[in-house]
């Protein structure tokens, strides 16, 4: 990597986090040490990864429980970008446009707020691959697939991020071909990104989702758009792999809490 580069990390901490049930905070401040309870203790999810990521210009995406996030992060000089509707993970990235935008910096790491494990030496992996690719995905070998969405490659880049609805069709050749997963974890050259934000904020995805107890259409926006646009244009995306599913393991619920915290502190 070019010594002059400045590298950025842009952290989505603005979801709800239903599925953490009895819990109304942001996810992202769940305690890694607990006390009295699992929702109770130190070391919040959110600080945990902060700890992590390459020093640089930093973002948080919020939205719920707002004040909460910047009340824990106010003296670590982050910037903070508003979310006003959670409109998928591309919307997270057009909410920050203008630290795409406007940022003095060369590579950008994008990460989420409930995953902790992510090594330092696994996201200065993904920058160092941006010698080669304009953008990169961090992806993983699960035992299992499940549901997660994988990446389809070819010719060793990366073509698409499929999801799970999509590839669970495909022939049971084609799925055991797709042994990658993808952790939701990315890293951009942020000239390159800059190009693009304004196609993705074309190109919205109309999805039926509950709100407040009924079914609704909203327009969401998804970043894993962002690799078959550049595919579309001759660019390459790069992928490389963390080193097990622990590390880009989420914290979505109570039985990964619990996971965690004994694996922080076995």
């Amino acid at each position: 990597m070019p010594s002059e580069s400045i590298i950025a990390s842009l952290i989505f901490a603005a979801g709800k986090g239903s599925r953490m049930k009895n819990y109304h905070g942001n996810k992202t401040l769940l305690p890694l040490e607990p006390d009295q309870s699992p929702f109770e203790g130190t070391h919040p999810i959110l600080l945990h990864i902060l700890e992590n990521l390459p020093p640089g210009p930093s973002a948080l995406v919020i939205n719920h429980k707002k004040e909460d996030v910047i009340a824990a992060t106010r003296n670590l000089g982050i910037q903070y970008f508003e979310q006003p509707e959670l409109n998928g993970t591309g919307g997270a990235l057009l909410a920050s446009k203008s630290f795409i935008l406007d940022r003095d910096y060369d590579r950008l790491i994008i990460t989420m707020g409930d995953v902790p494990f992510v090594k330092s030496s696994t996201y200065m992996g993904l920058t160092e691959a941006l010698d080669y690719y304009p953008m990169v995905v961090l992806g993983f070998t699960p035992d299992d697939k499940k549901q997660y969405g994988v990446l389809e490659i070819m010719d060793d880049h990366v073509i698409r991020v499929t999801e799970w609805k999509y590839w669970s069709a495909y022939s049971k050749e084609k799925q055991d071909q797709l042994q990658i997963c993808n952790s939701g974890i990315y890293a951009a050259r942020r000239d390159v990104l800059a190009g693009y934000i304004h196609i993705l904020e074309k190109k919205p995805h109309t999805v039926l989702k509950e709100r407040n107890g009924r079914m609704v259409t909203i327009e969401e926006f998804f970043i894993t758009d962002l690799i078959e646009l550049m595919n579309d244009d001759g660019l390459k995306i790069g992928y490389t792999i963390a080193e097990d599913e622990i590390e880009v393991m989420g914290i979505d619920d109570l039985t990964s809490l619990i996971k965690a915290q004994k694996l922080l502190n076995a």
